[in-house]
């Protein structure tokens, strides 16, 4: 799993290693990863390094003094490196002077924009990750000019640090590199931030624990359940599905689908859905009510099923049954209304809701706001649940505070049914026996992929995302060989 630090633990953990470390050293290290990462950007772009032209925009603070080290190693490689000073005064002193014994030049704001014309690479040394709010109005006209590839040094400034929010003027990357360990806006705002490259400095012995994780393809090959000699269907997960209606059997099918195909010993749907259920997929045991569904080890339930007095009654009898659950969709906003049916869950009963920013206000009372981290977890105190809070990343957090972030593949996920099909893949998680939010999380992420696969470049359905789970799988298992 990838480590996740907030700002606030990667500035104590520098601190310790700043006073065990000859002065600069590590601002050297973190220059020379930056321009290694340059190079090998023009050489992708441009077929080449020397001769090229690199602009750097260089604010006050350690991140412009990382750009004008990283522009001094350029420049031996033969780059013409041009350094636009925002603040000509507040100037990293020995990173300025290394670029210019380099042969690097150093230009005004109001004599920038014929260098930043010329640029086959700009590096975005702006701000650092103690920067809050969106870039100031001379450095949001300077990246206004940039028709360039640009490197991010450390985050994009303008785009918050800990939150991935960026509310107004700032940098999209194409490569953003960062030093030392990930921060959240790496996970949270992958479209700012473009390809993420890590640069060790050294700092990884004094951060701890991890303020989030993220699931790598080897994670989730390791974590998916997979029959072995010894298994049975009971013993690889019996999931019930509890989701939607004879009007609009969808949510049924899709969830459904995707549970046989996430490797679950047996699927049990239970609803009024069960004959168009039945006639897609052959191999699942279908019947009309819960109370007729049969013992199964974990429920999904929610999607399609209604908020009227039906709906509260299905998952008031799940909630009972002592098992996992997953609750999705019609589930949420039934417990939202309807606070009192909780009642049926024993405490101990574990728990997961996947509400998106709608269904997470009527939860709460508010939306989620910049900070989902923060918001993921109040939910899951709240209801002591898992709580998986949808979005273009998603963030799940248990009671406990663990959180993981799940970082797409692109927007292909953004298709109506998506939603079913996750619960599905979640619920078959839960049925194998997994940690309720190592579940959730790996059922995100396996989501992303398959959406990823499914699309291929163009925009695809829910149905095509089901199809495409045994493919992802395949993938995860061989990313462990």
């Amino acid at each position: 799993m990838q480590g996740i630090w907030t700002t606030e633990r990667i500035r104590e953990a520098e601190g310790k290693l700043f006073a065990v470390t000859p002065d600069g050293e590590l601002m050297r290290r973190a220059s020379f990863g930056l321009a290694t990462q340059i190079a090998d950007l023009l050489a992708e772009r441009t077929g080449g390094v020397a001769g090229r032209r690199v602009v750097l925009l260089v604010g006050s603070g350690d991140n412009g003094g990382d750009a004008l080290w990283a522009g001094a190693f350029l420049r031996r490689r033969g780059v013409a490196v041009t350094a636009v000073l925002l603040k000509p005064e507040k100037a990293h002193t020995k990173g300025l002077a290394a670029l210019t014994r380099s042969g690097g030049r150093a230009v005004s704001v109001e004599d920038s924009p014929q260098w930043i014309a010329k640029a086959d690479v700009v590096v975005d040394g702006i701000v650092g990750i103690s920067g809050k709010g969106s870039l100031r109005p001379d450095a949001a006209a300077l990246v206004e000019l940039v028709d360039a590839p640009i490197v991010a040094v450390d985050l994009p400034s303008g785009v918050d640090p800990d939150t991935g929010a960026a509310d107004g003027p700032h940098v999209t990357a194409t490569r953003t590199v960062t030093f030392g360990g990930l921060k959240p806006v790496h996970a949270l705002a992958p479209q700012q931030c473009g390809e993420v490259v890590l640069v060790d400095i050294g700092l990884r012995p004094e951060l701890g624990d991890p303020d989030l994780l993220r699931l790598e393809p080897a994670d989730l090959g390791e974590l998916w359940p997979m029959p072995g000699p010894g298994d049975d269907k009971y013993t690889q997960g019996v999931v019930g599905i509890a989701a939607g209606s004879a009007t609009y059997p969808g949510a049924a099918v899709l969830a459904s689908g995707s549970a046989v195909h996430a490797t679950a010993g047996m699927v049990r749907y239970a609803g009024p859905a069960a004959d168009v259920v039945r006639a897609r997929w052959p191999e699942i045991v279908a019947t009309g009510s819960v109370t007729d569904a049969g013992r199964v080890q974990a429920w999904v339930v929610g999607p399609g099923i209604g908020t009227g007095a039906d709906g509260r009654d299905v998952l008031r009898h799940i909630l009972g049954q002592g098992v996992p659950v997953c609750a999705d969709a019609d589930a949420t906003t039934i417990l939202a209304q309807h606070p009192d049916v909780l009642d049926a869950r024993d405490p101990d009963t574990p728990l997961v809701l996947t509400p998106h920013a709608g269904e997470y206000e009527r939860l709460m009372g508010s939306r989620p706001g910049a900070d989902r981290v923060k918001a993921a977890r109040a939910a899951a105190a709240k209801y002591d649940a898992v709580v998986l809070l949808k979005g273009h990343c998603t963030v799940i957090a248990a009671p406990d505070d663990r959180v993981a972030a799940n970082t797409p593949r692109g927007s292909w996920l953004a298709t109506a049914g998506s939603g079913d099909v996750l619960t599905g893949l979640i619920g078959s998680l839960l049925a194998a026996g997994l940690d309720p939010w190592l579940a959730a999380a790996a059922g995100a992420q396996l989501h992303s992929l398959a959406g990823a696969l499914a699309a291929e470049g163009v925009p695809t359905s829910a149905s095509g995302l089901v199809d495409a789970i045994p493919e992802a799988i395949r993938a995860v298992r061989a990313a462990t060989l």
